[in-house]
């Protein structure tokens, strides 16, 4: 891709960011509570892997390849412990999310995106409704699994999944990862909390999934509450990085930490895009070098396995700063 057409990439996602962040604070824009003013600054970019159509209009509605993305808020305006119309206790909070499409299922003819798309978009709905508890990422992703299982026309698939929830209640991130996409977070130049792959053996990793009943003893299907479980509390100017496994089986967490270096305290929208749109393209530029080490090949070689140079994937990368 030309600078050019990144330069023109960088200014599409972010208006669209924009524009949806405009939209999202007008019911809000009365309230003047240190709780309304809590936020994550995002920006989103990504490639499809080789061979796939780059399309920018799926990518600005929450798709990459087989990869998935969300980012969503609720504020309600009158915020109490219970609402008697809702399921759960709920509480303002920004969520987002990454899922990665399990791409063997194109040997049975099934389209591998379809499935992380629709889990990403059932939990961004379940969000956007405030049906959902700011502390249980698990909860909310084994929610919008089962609205999955539920549905008539049931999708085929299986997917990892990454959810964080910043919540403005208690000023803590509270996440949930199940396989190998994940988050790291960078306070003054060091990653202060990292997730971990969750692998059942090497390149395998743990993932949702609704098989054709025909294929159930085949498939393999790890539970929502199989997620790992992660919360602490974060400062102003934290830098979060949400990921599928297309950056971290490609760049180590040293290059990630010098991208994200002058992006702490950063709520310029239009900067936070280049650092995303920079690591993606690194991301891409590793995963093609055929005689490059990288991450993956070190996990390869530790399993056993002979390997050298990049993973090509899909490359799916949310950067996020808290702003409190």
């Amino acid at each position: 891709m030309s600078m050019q057409a990144l330069a023109g990439l960088t200014r599409s996602i972010s208006r669209a960011l924009l524009q949806g962040v405009a939209q999202r604070s007008q019911s809000t824009e009365l309230q003047k509570s240190a709780e309304s003013q809590t936020k994550l600054v995002t920006a989103v970019s990504g490639f499809p892997k080789p061979g796939s159509s780059y399309n920018i209009d799926n990518i600005l509605k929450g798709q990459i390849g087989d990869d998935a993305y969300f980012v969503a808020r609720h504020v309600d305006e009158w915020t109490s412990e219970f609402d008697d119309d809702r399921e759960e206790p709920t509480g303002n909070a920004d969520v987002i999310g990454v899922a990665d499409g399990v791409g063997g299922w194109r040997a049975y003819g099934v389209d591998p995106g379809l499935f992380s798309v629709n889990l990403m978009k059932c939990c961004e709905r379940l969000v956007v409704a405030g049906y959902f508890k700011p502390s249980q990422p698990s909860k909310l992703l084994a929610q919008g699994f089962r609205e999955m299982q539920e549905n008539k026309q049931q999708i085929i698939g299986s997917s990892t999944a990454c959810l964080m929830m910043l919540s403005h209640t208690d000023l803590k991130l509270y996440t949930a990862n199940i396989g190998d996409s994940g988050f790291l977070v960078v306070r003054h130049g060091a990653v202060v909390h990292r997730s971990q792959e969750q692998q059942h053996y090497f390149n395998t990793p743990f993932q949702l999934s609704l098989p054709p009943t025909e294929l159930q003893s085949e498939v393999l299907s790890d539970r929502p509450e199989s997620a790992d479980n992660y919360e602490f509390s974060v400062e102003d100017g934290d830098v979060i990085l949400m990921a599928t496994d297309g950056i971290f089986d490609n760049v180590p967490d040293g290059l990630l930490v010098e991208e994200l270096a002058g992006m702490q305290h950063c709520t310029d929208t239009d900067r936070l895009q280049q650092c995303a749109n920079s690591i993606a393209l690194m991301a891409r530029r590793l995963s093609r070098d055929p005689k490059y080490l990288s991450p993956f090949c070190v996990n390869a070689l530790a399993a056993g396995i002979e390997a050298e140079g990049g993973k090509p994937d899909d490359i799916t990368v949310l950067l996020a700063t808290v702003s409190l």
